[in-house]
């Protein structure tokens, strides 16, 4: 097993540097830039899209600043922005022995190739130096933990409340297999997976949060203002009180594939011939369906939690987190593509990659750990 492990920790660093190269390629094809965004609200549009007329006018590395922004600005500015973001350096006359600083007339701005521009970002997410964000001067891991509490409360509870009700929900249909009890919570679980998230939450809102109904919950925000006068019990229930609709929404669409993940993995093990010998020795079913098959059928499911709960974690869904006011990781990532904050961009991009690849490796460990007959080794040989 310690060799398998160590060729997976070997293939981390080709596919993610893979998965950094194709976004880096993808991103200079996109229209506009952190630069066209600076122009754009400089005047007064705040938006990148808003100054760009057909094409894009710069990417990473391009530097024909076309935006009609950038019309009646000092070349010195733009070229300040360009260093600024890591699109140009500055190179001075030789001979030249003070700072290297723009305001000087033997230094000017020199472009750095987009070849070179990937390896100085790769080399610095090597020691894992990951800057900071273009328009929010704090850095990019720092802008991450900040955001982490709502991102960790929707994907801990989320996945944990579907674990908890689909496997026992899962079970009992695999035990009653084609009865009255089956087809009707098969049918709700259809129905369930079939409304969209966003329309959940909005219904959600509109019932039990003030929207037309009821006002049981809030509107918006993981606490309540005051948060830090409250007393622990009173804190925790404040959090619960914040979170519970939120995590409703996002938690409806995953009971359909778990639970019928789970029914179908019993039917598949009830069926085998160890099943039936057990009952044909006279154990009780609660003991053979518990004591023999849980173990082999929950196989799958539960050597897929950790990378459930990444899925989840990372994924967070971004009109959930708007429609409830939540600051998380969903709507970072979007501000960061809309505004074309590169760093942040791939600096979460790089360090979820990274954690993702290492879920991987847990997960196979966790198919070794609950059952030690799967030699990854032997099946590799």
């Amino acid at each position: 097993m310690g060799s398998y492990i160590l060729r997976r920790l070997l293939l981390v660093i080709p596919t993610l540097l893979g998965v950094m190269l194709v976004n880096f390629i993808l991103i200079q094809f996109v229209p506009g830039g952190p630069i066209d965004q600076v122009l754009a609200q400089l005047e007064g549009e705040g938006d990148v899209f808003a100054g760009i007329s057909g094409g894009g006018s710069e990417a990473i590395g391009d530097n024909e600043f076309e935006s009609q922004g950038a019309r009646g600005l000092p070349p010195q500015y733009l070229d300040s922005l360009r260093v600024e973001f890591r699109f140009a350096r500055i190179v001075c006359e030789d001979g030249f022995t003070g700072e290297p600083d723009l305001d000087e007339e033997a230094c000017v701005a020199e472009d750095i190739p987009v070849a070179e521009q990937f390896v100085m970002m790769m080399w610095d997410y090597l020691r894992f130096d990951f800057g900071e964000s273009y328009f929010r001067s704090i850095g990019v891991l720092e802008l991450v933990q900040e955001k982490l509490p709502v991102s960790i409360s929707l994907g801990l509870w989320s996945t944990l409340i579907a674990y908890a009700v689909s496997i026992p929900l899962g079970i009992r249909k695999a035990v009653r297999d084609g009865t009255t009890f089956d087809s009707v919570t098969s049918g709700i679980i259809i129905v369930a997976y079939a409304i969209p998230g966003f329309l959940f939450a909005i219904m959600l809102l509109i019932v039990f949060a003030g929207g037309r109904y009821l006002q049981w919950f809030p509107l918006r925000g993981l606490t309540s203002d005051g948060f830090e006068d409250m007393n622990f019990i009173q804190q925790i229930g404040d959090y619960f009180w914040h979170i519970a609709l939120p995590v409703l929404a996002s938690t409806i669409s995953a009971f359909a594939t778990l639970t019928l993940l789970t029914k179908n993995s019993f039917l598949d093990e009830i069926k085998k011939q160890y099943v039936m010998t057990a009952k044909a020795k006279g154990l009780p079913e609660r003991r053979v369906l518990y004591g023999h098959v849980f173990r082999n059928a929950m196989l799958i499911v539960i050597a897929g939690f950790p990378a459930v709960f990444v899925g989840v974690f990372f994924g967070g869904s971004i009109i959930i987190e708007t429609i409830f006011s939540l600051d998380g990781l969903g709507r970072l990532g979007f501000e960061a593509a809309v505004s074309r904050d590169y760093s942040v961009m791939f600096g979460t991009l790089y360090v979820f990659g990274l954690i993702g690849l290492g879920v991987g490796i847990i997960s196979d460990l966790m198919y070794v750990w609950i059952d030690p007959r799967i030699d990854f080794e032997k099946r590799e040989g």
